[in-house]
């Protein structure tokens, strides 16, 4: 443990545990289904979208898709949560 080197907020954690700061949640097991359950709403794919774009907009999708290999509908939802998660890097 002592080769890793840690930040400060890194050590403050570890000092805090290492006093017996911490305590184990209550009802852990049914917070961890909860948690489950959320991740699996969140990740059903089961909701319909309907939206209207452009013929060229849709062909270079296509197109896009095609290259890559997947649905263009995939790609238009990986967009889309890439958008929404932040993550979406513009080149």
């Amino acid at each position: 443990m002592s080769d890793l080197k840690l930040q400060q907020d890194e050590l403050e954690l570890l000092a805090s545990y290492e006093a017996e700061e911490w305590e184990s949640a209550r009802k852990l097991s049914e917070q961890k289904e909860q948690y489950r359950a959320y991740a699996r709403a969140t990740l059903r794919k089961d909701k319909r979208v309907n939206i209207r774009i452009s013929e060229k907009d849709l062909l270079a999708l296509q197109k896009r898709a095609v290259r890559q290999g997947i649905p263009y509908q995939t790609l238009i939802s990986s967009v889309l949560h890439k958008y929404i998660s932040g993550t979406l890097v513009e080149k």
